[in-house]
């Protein structure tokens, strides 16, 4: 008997837009993985342009593979700072990695052997693309796909930003000391449709602009964290409930 378009052995018939709907997600996922990465090139010419040497460069975004970490890192370096400044600056920016394991863990259901791998492609943009879906499969499909190609295109272009650093001279001339920057507001900005969101990040600007003059270089970056952090644990008065009829 001749099974119909679309049915599995046993019977099963596969929804039609199934595959169509994960194509898709790989589609998104790969173009997230190749936009994200092209900006490699400006983490390698600032890292070796902060005197990190090509393979030194190459070891930081194949091991910490946290771009903001990364960008945070030989700036502090790269403006003198010291290496304990530079290490808490990228600390502090990488714990959210670890807020967004809780969140992927509940429809990721990695085995034992897969969790090192799936916690290496815990970043921003894996985990945007992941919970962007609407179920647990193409969640998952969103995770590893975008992830695994963030983390070649990412590795690929911070080869060739760190090899092409000295031809390309100071990157500022370029605004390459501008692509971390615009990358992390491109992903705040979404996030602030909140009144508090919006409060959080204004107060955490106007302290960096007071810390700046004031200290070493990485320090405003965790003194402006703190404050946040302070505003969003602060206890929030709770609007009166309406009185529900006996």
């Amino acid at each position: 008997m001749t099974r119909p378009p679309g049915a599995e052995p046993g019977g099963s018939a596969r929804p039609a837009g199934r595959s169509t709907a994960h194509r898709a997600v790989q589609r998104q996922a790969w173009s997230v993985g190749l936009a994200t990465g092209a900006y490699g090139v400006s983490f390698g010419a600032l890292s070796v342009a902060s005197g990190l040497d090509v393979w030194q460069t190459v070891a930081l975004s194949a091991l910490m593979f946290t771009g903001g970490s990364q960008f945070a890192f030989v700036g502090v370096i790269g403006a003198g700072g010291t290496g304990v400044a530079a290490i808490a600056t990228a600390t502090l920016l990488g714990i959210r990695n670890g807020l967004y394991g809780l969140q992927v863990s509940e429809f990721l259901g990695v085995r034992r052997g897969q969790r090192a791998l799936a916690a290496q492609l815990t970043i921003d943009e894996s985990t945007a693309v992941a919970i962007a879906q609407d179920h647990d499969h193409p969640r998952r499909i969103g995770f590893w796909h975008t992830g695994i190609a963030v983390y070649l295109f990412w590795n690929l272009f911070t080869l060739i930003g760190a090899v092409v650093g000295n031809a390309l001279g100071d990157p500022r001339r370029w605004g390459l000391d501008g692509a971390a920057a615009a990358a992390f507001v491109a992903l705040l900005w979404p996030r602030l449709r909140s009144r508090d969101a919006g409060a959080t990040a204004a107060l955490a600007v106007i302290v960096t602009v007071l810390v700046v003059p004031q200290a070493p270089a990485g320090i405003p970056v965790l003194v402006a964290a703190l404050a946040a952090l302070v505003v969003g644990l602060w206890p929030r008065r709770q609007a009166p409930r309406e009185a529900t009829p006996s």
